[in-house]
């Protein structure tokens, strides 16, 4: 008897060597992202609603999330990332793009040069970097931001201690040191741009700033969404600078969310809320990442 030629749906749900070998090469990655991203938020948010122990956690419901929205401490370190982020994020981007543009020009060996120079911040240790940071910002006369005043006939400052300046600490030394990687991203990006676009604009009498305005503003576009995301994500989430710089002072005025979290779940051992916070946190990113693509990335193509 003549055996009936497989169908379409018989061939569509057969299980192949091949496919059987593309699970194979994804299943390592998969545990991977399962035990340490799915699992880890899976209990965080399980710990949210309880009063986390070792032994005999007790189920508290919602409490924690009230006792998180009605202190005025989570607001406050809400309101100091905001600044943060306002501040940080867009000057980044644009000194990013200045320096990028700035580098081009040069043959590959100098770009690579000025590349690796930007980028040394980035591989160094936060730790590290930090302890550099504190020795320019030291408040006695041998600090090198107070030797520059002094050298000016200007009065020192207090840089880390003081409610005026220490939040514009923190934030200048975002700007001074962590601009690497997307400088590399940027130029990555204007080495994309075909030169007939820059060739039919000389042609039309087109200035550096015109050039600038039409052609290599519009087609960075997607990677400036890209590192306009992912700097906001980052800076929402930042932790190092303000927990070795100032340790959330002066009066809790760099106290970011991340820290907060942070105090929250290793210092106080308030787990429950740590998460419910931690939570929160990443509802808001999720939301403002939302609204960035609504608004700045529907006429954006990858």
């Amino acid at each position: 008897m003549k055996s009936k030629a497989p169908t379409l749906r018989d061939r569509r749900f057969r299980i192949t060597l091949e496919d059987l070998n593309g699970w194979a090469f994804i299943a390592v990655a998969m545990v991977i992202f399962i035990i340490m991203t799915i699992y880890p938020v899976a209990s965080a948010v399980i710990t949210s609603f309880q009063n986390y122990k070792p032994f005999g956690s007790e189920w508290v419901q919602f409490d924690n999330y009230k006792t998180a929205l009605t202190n005025d401490l989570f607001y406050k370190s809400i309101r100091n990332t905001a600044v943060y982020t306002l501040i940080t994020v867009p000057l980044s981007l644009v000194i990013a793009f200045a320096v990028a543009v700035m580098i081009l020009p040069f043959q590959r060996k100098t770009q690579s040069v000025f590349k690796s120079l930007y980028y040394i911040p980035a591989v160094a240790s936060g730790v590290a970097m930090s302890v550099v940071w504190l020795w320019l910002y030291d408040s006695s006369p041998s600090g090198l931001f107070n030797q520059i005043l002094t050298f000016f006939h200007l009065p020192t400052l207090n840089w880390l201690n003081s409610s005026k300046t220490a939040m514009l600490s923190l934030i200048l030394m975002s700007l001074l040191s962590g601009q690497g990687s997307s400088i590399i991203i940027y130029i990555a990006a204007l080495m994309g741009i075909d030169n007939t676009y820059f060739e039919a604009a000389e042609l039309d009498g087109a200035t550096f700033f015109q050039k600038l305005r039409y052609i290599v503003i519009p087609l960075c576009k997607p990677t400036t969404l890209f590192l306009l995301v992912t700097g906001i994500i980052n800076s929402f989430q930042v932790f190092m600078n303000a927990y070795m710089m100032t340790g959330g002072g002066p009066d809790n005025n760099t106290t970011m969310i991340g820290l907060l979290i942070f105090n929250n779940a290793f210092v106080y051992r308030k787990y429950g809320l740590a998460c419910a916070q931690a939570i929160m946190l990443a509802i808001v990113i999720a939301a403002l990442t939302a609204v960035q693509f609504k608004v700045a990335g529907d006429d954006v193509e990858y």
